[in-house]
C-alpha cells in the first residue's frame, strides 16, 4: 500500500458516528506517570497498621512479582488499605497533572488531543469521548480546541452531578419555529469517566466536582484490583459508565488511543462492537495483546504503533489484517499523526 492511499484511509475514518477511547497512553505520551510508576510509588509510600502489615507485605510481593492490578486482583485489600491506596493515587497522578497543565496554561505545550479535535467532526450533540483516566488532560484539551465540555456534573464549587442541568448549560440560543422551539448548543465533546476523575470528590454521601485541592476530602476514583468491580456500580462511575456504554452501542466508529482493552467496566460493549464490524483505529506505543489480536483477525480493525526494524524507529501498521512497516514515521504518536495525515 502506498503510503498517499493509507493517508487517505486515515483521514476517511475521521467521519461521521465516531467516539474516541482514551487510554492512559495518552496521558503517558504528555508526561504522567503510568501504572508502574504508580505501582513503585504505593509500594513505597503506604504504611500499613501492624494488623495489616503481612496482608500488605504480601500484596506488595505480588505487586513487584506482576505489577499492580494483577496484584490487587488476586489478594483484595482492606477496606483500610484500599481507601490509603486511592488516597495515594490521587495525589500521585495530581501532582503530575498539575505540572502538565501549567505548561499549558502558560503557553509552552500544547496537548497533543487539541489539534487532533480540529480534524474531527463534532455532531451537534456533543463529541463522546470516553476515558478510563483520572486526571483532566482530555478537559483541558478539549478547551485549548475551542469546545465545551461536559461531564454531567453542574456548578462552580461542589458541582452537582445533574445530567440535565450540565446539558442546558450548553444551551446557547432559542428560536421559534412554529410549532416548535429550536435550541442551540454550544459546540462540546461529551467525556465520560467510569473510573472516575481527580476532581470528583465525597462530600456528605453525595458525589461533587470541585477544581481544586482539598486534601482532607476522598477523592471518587476506582483503583486497580477486585474492588473496582463493586466500586463501579456507584454513583457516579455507574452513570458515567452507563452513558459511556450507550455511547458505544450507538457509534458507528471508534478512533482508540492509548488503550489496552483490559478494562471489563468497557469491554463487554466495545470489543463485542468491533469484532462485530464497526471501523475501529487504533493508536498506541505498543499494542496490547488484546490489541494485536483484534487487529490481526478483523479486517474492519487498523492499528498503528512503534516497532523497530534493523536499528530504525517507525510505526507498524497493520491493515486489512496486513503488517506494513513505515521507517522513521511516528503515527503510533498523535502528534506525530496529526501532522503526517492531515498536514500539507
Amino acid at each position: 500500500m502506498e503510503l498517499h492511499e493509507l493517508k487517505t484511509r486515515l483521514q476517511a475514518h475521521l467521519s461521521d458516528g465516531l467516539i474516541l477511547v482514551v487510554g492512559s497512553g495518552l496521558s503517558c505520551a504528555e508526561g504522567l506517570p503510568g501504572m508502574r510508576d504508580l505501582a513503585a510509588h504505593l509500594c513505597q509510600t503506604i504504611v500499613a497498621e501492624s494488623n495489616e502489615a503481612q496482608d500488605w507485605n504480601e500484596i506488595v510481593a505480588l505487586i513487584q512479582e506482576k505489577g499492580l492490578e494483577a496484584a490487587l486482583l488476586q489478594k483484595a485489600p482492606s477496606q483500610r488499605l484500599e481507601a490509603a491506596i486511592s488516597a495515594e493515587t490521587g495525589v500521585f497522578f495530581a501532582e503530575a497533572e498539575r505540572s502538565v497543565i501549567s505548561e499549558v496554561f502558560e503557553g509552552r505545550r500544547t496537548l497533543r488531543l487539541t489539534p487532533l479535535l480540529a480534524h474531527m467532526l463534532k455532531p451537534f450533540s456533543g463529541l463522546p469521548i470516553i476515558t478510563t483516566n483520572y486526571d483532566r488532560l482530555i478537559e483541558v484539551a478539549v478547551e485549548e480546541a475551542g469546545l465545551g465540555v461536559d461531564t454531567m456534573f453542574s456548578g462552580r464549587f461542589a458541582g452537582s452531578l445533574n445530567e440535565r442541568e450540565s446539558h442546558l448549560s450548553f444551551c446557547r440560543n432559542a428560536t421559534y419555529k412554529k410549532p416548535r422551539v429550536i435550541l442551540q448548543y454550544k459546540t462540546r465533546a461529551l467525556v465520560y469517566k467510569p473510573h472516575g476523575s481527580l476532581d470528583w470528590y465525597l462530600r456528605n454521601g453525595v458525589p461533587v466536582s470541585y477544581q481544586g485541592e482539598l486534601k482532607s476530602a476522598a477523592r471518587l476514583i476506582i483503583t486497580p484490583g477486585q474492588n473496582k468491580f463493586r466500586n463501579g456500580y456507584e454513583s457516579p462511575f455507574d452513570q458515567h459508565r452507563a452513558r459511556a456504554n450507550d455511547a458505544i452501542d450507538r457509534a458507528s466508529r471508534f478512533l482508540i488511543i492509548g488503550y489496552g482493552f483490559n478494562d471489563d467496566h468497557l469491554e463487554t460493549h466495545l470489543s463485542p462492537a468491533i469484532r462485530g464490524g464497526k471501523p475501529t483505529l487504533l493508536l498506541t506505543y505498543e499494542l496490547s495483546n488484546s490489541a494485536k489480536d483484534l487487529a490481526s483477525k478483523y479486517g474492519n480493525v487498523m492499528a498503528i504503533d512503534r516497532e523497530f526494524r534493523d536499528g530504525v524507529e517507525g510505526s507498524r501498521v497493520i491493515i486489512d489484517r496486513n503488517h506494513i512497516f513505515l521507517p522513521k514515521l511516528k503515527l503510533w504518536d498523535v502528534k506525530y499523526f496529526v501532522t503526517e495525515v492531515f498536514e500539507p
